[in-house]
C-alpha cells in the first residue's frame, strides 16, 4: 500500500461509499487514516455523541474538509447523555471553514445563540432545521444576515419561529432557490408575499400547515390582499407542494398557481378552496409539467367555501390532458369520509389523462369511480410502468386479471383493496411479467396465492384498519 501513488489511493478511497467501510479501511494503516481524514467531506452524528461537544470537536478536528454535517437526535432520551448545544454550533463554525450544508434534527438544546455562531459560516448555502423548538425568528434572521449565500432553507416543526423579518431579508438577497416551511404554526400563507424579489429565483417551494392547527390560524387579510395587487415573479418555479393550505380566489397562493410557466412537479394535498379554474390556469401555463398529485379534502364545513364550488371536476383533468403532454406521474387521492362516494373525478376524466399523456406512474387512493372498466382501458396504456391501487374497492378479480395484458407494466402495488381475492392473480402466476408485486392489508389475499406472480414479492397483512 505504501508504494501505491497517492492519486490511486485517493481514487480507491473515493469509491468506498459506506461510512462503516471507510472507518474500517482508515484503521488499516497510518497512510489510509490520514488520507481518509482529508477526503471525508460529510459527517452524520447523533445520540452516540457523548460527551457531545467534546466528541464533536474531536471529529471536526480530525476531518478538516467537512462540507456537509447532519446532527440528528431522533429517539433521544436523557439517559443517553446531554445533547449537543449552542457550543456545538460554535465548534462547527470554528472548525469547519468549508461547511456548506447543515441539518439539525430534534436538537432541542439549540437556541438562537447557536444560530448566531453559525452566521460566521460564509460558505453555508443549505440549512435544514427539523423540530428545533427553541429557535425563533430572531435566530433565523441573524443567520441569514451572516450567511448571504443561503440557497436552501428548510424549517420543519419550528413552532416558535414567529417573526418573519428573515423572509423579507432573504427576499432582498435574491439567492434562495429551495424553501420548505412545514408545520411552523406562526407562519401563514400570507407571509410568503414577503419573499418579494426572491420569488424570481425560487425553484422549489414546499409549504405545509399543521392539519390540527389550520382552522385556528388567524388569516392575515391585509397580507393576503397584497398578493392580489403585487406581481409575483415565479416563472422559474419547478416544484410546488402545498399541504393543508387555504386557497382564496384571486389572492395568495391562487395567484402563484397560474404563473409557474416552468413547473415540472406539483402536489396539492388537502388544500381548501382550490377550484377548476386554478387547475385549468395551471395546466395552460405549465406545459412542462411531469408530475401532478391531488389529494382532495372532504371537509366542506368552512364558511370560506360556502359560496364557491365545493369540488374539482373532470374539467381540471381534461385541461391537464389537453395541455400537459409531458406528464409522466398522476396521483389522485380522496380523503376519508363521505366524500369518495361523491367523487369529483369520473372514470372518463381520469382516462382522458391516461390516453393523452405519456403517464408512466398512476396511483389512485380511495377513487371509487375507477372500476374494472378502467382496468380494461389501461390495456391500451402504452407508457404505464407502475400502478398503485389503494382502497379502490370497485376493482374485482376480473379487473386485476387484465394486468397481464398491460403493455409495459413492471410494478403493481395493492393496498386495502376489498374486492380482490386470490383468484385475481391467476393470469400472473408463472408469467413473471411483473418485476415487483406488493400487497398490503388486503383481507382476501394470502401470501401463498401470490407466489410466482412476480420476480419480487412483498406481502404484509395488518387488518386493524378495518376495525
Amino acid at each position: 500500500m505504501d508504494e501505491l501513488p497517492e492519486n490511486l489511493v485517493w481514487e480507491i478511497l473515493g469509491r468506498i461509499r459506506k461510512t462503516g467501510d471507510r472507518n474500517s479501511v482508515s484503521l488499516a494503516c497510518k497512510r489510509l487514516y490520514e488520507l481518509d481524514n482529508e477526503q471525508r467531506i460529510s459527517l452524520r452524528v447523533g445520540c452516540g455523541l457523548d460527551p457531545a461537544n467534546e466528541a464533536l470537536a474531536s471529529l471536526c478536528n480530525r476531518f478538516p474538509n467537512l462540507t456537509r454535517v447532519e446532527v440528528t437526535y431522533s429517539g433521544w432520551m436523557s439517559k443517553l447523555g446531554k445533547q449537543m448545544d449552542d457550543q456545538g454550533l460554535s465548534i462547527l463554525s470554528g472548525y469547519c471553514p468549508l461547511l456548506s450544508d447543515l441539518t439539525l434534527s430534534y436538537c432541542t438544546f439549540i437556541t438562537d445563540m447557536g444560530l448566531r455562531y453559525l452566521s460566521s459560516c460564509s460558505k453555508l448555502s443549505a440549512l435544514k432545521l427539523n423540530f428545533t423548538p427553541r429557535i425563533t425568528g430572531c435566530g433565523i434572521l441573524s443567520l441569514v444576515v451572516g450567511c448571504r449565500s443561503l440557497t436552501i432553507l428548510h424549517l420543519i416543526r419550528c413552532l416558535n419561529v414567529n417573526s418573519v423579518e428573515w423572509l423579507e431579508y432573504l427576499g432582498k438577497l435574491e439567492t434562495l432557490k429551495d424553501l420548505s416551511i412545514k408545520n411552523c404554526r406562526a407562519i401563514g400563507e400570507g407571509d410568503l408575499i414577503k419573499l418579494g424579489p426572491s420569488w424570481r429565483k425560487l425553484k422549489r417551494l414546499q409549504f405545509e400547515v399543521d392539519a390540527n392547527y389550520r382552522y385556528m390560524k388567524v388569516y392575515d387579510r391585509l397580507a393576503v390582499d397584497r398578493w392580489q395587487r403585487q406581481w409575483i415573479p415565479c416563472e422559474n418555479m419547478q416544484e410546488l407542494s402545498l399541504v393543508n393550505c387555504i386557497i382564496s380566489p384571486g389572492r395568495g397562493l391562487a395567484c402563484v398557481l397560474g404563473k409557474c410557466r416552468n413547473l415540472e412537479k406539483i402536489h396539492l394535498d388537502m388544500c381548501v378552496g382550490v377550484r377548476d379554474s386554478d387547475i385549468v390556469s395551471l395546466a395552460q401555463k405549465s406545459s412542462n409539467l411531469r408530475s401532478i398529485s391531488l389529494r382532495v379534502p372532504s371537509d366542506f364545513s368552512l364558511p370560506l367555501l360556502m359560496n364557491n364550488p365545493l369540488r374539482l371536476t373532470d374539467e381540471s383533468l381534461k385541461a391537464i390532458a389537453q395541455n400537459c403532454l409531458m406528464l409522466e406521474t398522476l396521483r389522485i387521492s380522496f380523503s376519508d369520509g363521505e366524500f369518495p362516494s361523491f367523487s369529483s373525478f369520473t372514470l372518463n376524466g381520469i382516462l382522458s389523462v391516461i390516453q393523452n399523456c405519456p403517464v408512466r406512474e398512476l396511483a389512485l387512493d380511495h377513487v371509487y369511480s375507477f372500476t374494472d372498466v378502467g382496468m380494461e382501458a389501461l390495456c391500451m396504456a402504452q407508457h404505464l410502468e407502475t400502478l398503485e391501487l389503494m382502497r379502490c374497492q370497485e376493482i374485482s378479480d376480473e379487473g386485476l386479471q387484465l394486468v397481464s395484458q398491460f403493455p409495459r407494466l413492471h410494478v403493481l402495488r395493492l393496498s386495502k383493496c376489498l374486492g380482490i381475492t386470490n383468484g385475481g392473480f391467476r393470469t400472473l402466476i408463472g408469467s413473471y411479467k411483473l418485476d415487483l408485486l406488493a400487497v398490503e392489508d388486503c383481507p382476501q389475499i394470502s401470501e401463498r396465492a401470490i407466489f410466482g406472480a412476480a420476480r419480487s414479492i412483498s406481502f404484509r397483512q395488518d387488518l386493524s384498519w378495518m376495525n
